[in-house]
């Protein structure tokens, strides 16, 4: 059993359900709002336990009620959340998830507890670190935390992946040393590398210039189109299957998870990989929500 350790973000996610985005002073009704847990720290750790991975996570919550409902939803997925502690000092993070009528979604974040992750929570979690076979961490918690917990994976030789979201201009050298692969969507590839993806030859554009930055594996998703993958001596496109979308919320999450836990250590089984992380998410998109609609392992049938 592959074993996978999660650094990352947990929030309550307020789900609004829009026709549009509204336009500059304009007030516009909603359809409907919902609530439920999210993070794309959680998304990805219960992607990945859902899939069969032995799953740690590494994150902070605050004291209120959503703290404990996040807590009891970790131990029921059968995850190690011994690492999930609390702060006095900020509430749980949030998301406000507005999904718009064909499914698309855009998403504004309070970080809360997941800012207050310090370097020491790392040291403590150090062996959650030690003994898996890769880390995964997005943007979503302080860069100084991510830097120190891939220094303590690559001096153990544990497989670093960065999903860089939300993304940032620039990453700093000293994270891009000890990062194995990188996840970006389009946007946020375009955002670190200012290429814009239209096509695959400027995705493979893009997947040089993080070569350039010192990253081994690229992948960049693109919605329903699919995703496209970049090593030393490959590359190419997966094509996404195709659903009817209601919901994009953790489709991205799914997919990472989803890799994280089916991709071999030497990369050998990168397409297959990427094909089951591809299936994983269209599964996602078709509920509403994002960790109840993430699948098991038993559901992905290709």
């Amino acid at each position: 059993m592959v074993k996978v350790t999660v650094l990352g973000s947990i929030n309550v996610d307020r789900i609004l359900q829009i026709p549009r985005l509204p336009l500059p002073g304009e007030t516009l009704a909603m359809g409907g709002q919902s609530s439920a847990g999210g993070g794309k720290g959680a998304n990805q750790a219960i992607a990945a336990v859902r899939m069969g991975a032995k799953t740690n996570f590494i994150g902070k919550v605050g004291r209120e009620g959503a703290a404990d409902f996040m807590h009891d939803t970790f131990k029921k997925e059968g995850m190690n959340n011994e690492h999930v502690t609390y702060t006095e000092t900020a509430g749980t993070g949030q998301a406000y998830i507005m999904v718009d009528e064909h499914g698309q979604n855009s998403i504004l974040i309070y970080g809360g507890a997941n800012q207050a992750i310090t370097v020491e929570d790392i040291q403590s979690a150090k062996d959650a670190i030690k003994t898996a076979d890769r880390i995964v961490a997005q943007f979503e918690v302080p860069i100084p935390v991510i830097i120190e917990a891939f220094k303590i994976a690559r001096e153990n030789g544990v497989q670093t992946i960065l999903n860089p979201a939300p993304a940032i201009k620039d990453i700093p050298t000293e994270l891009l040393a000890v990062t194995d692969m990188i996840i970006p969507n389009e946007t946020e590839a375009e955002i670190i590398t200012s290429i814009k993806v239209t096509d695959e030859a400027s995705m493979k554009a893009n997947a040089e210039a993080m070569f350039k930055l010192g990253i081994k594996v690229v992948i960049i998703t693109v919605g329903d189109k699919g995703s496209f993958y970049a090593t030393a001596d490959k590359d190419g496109f997966i094509p996404a299957f195709k659903v009817q979308a209601v919901d994009t919320t953790a489709a991205g999450d799914t997919f990472i998870g989803a890799l994280s836990t089916k991709l071999s250590l030497d990369y050998s089984n990168l397409k297959e990989a990427m094909t089951f992380a591809n299936k994983a998410s269209s599964i996602t998109v078709q509920t509403q929500g994002a960790q109840n609609s993430i699948p098991y392992e038993k559901d992905v049938h290709l």
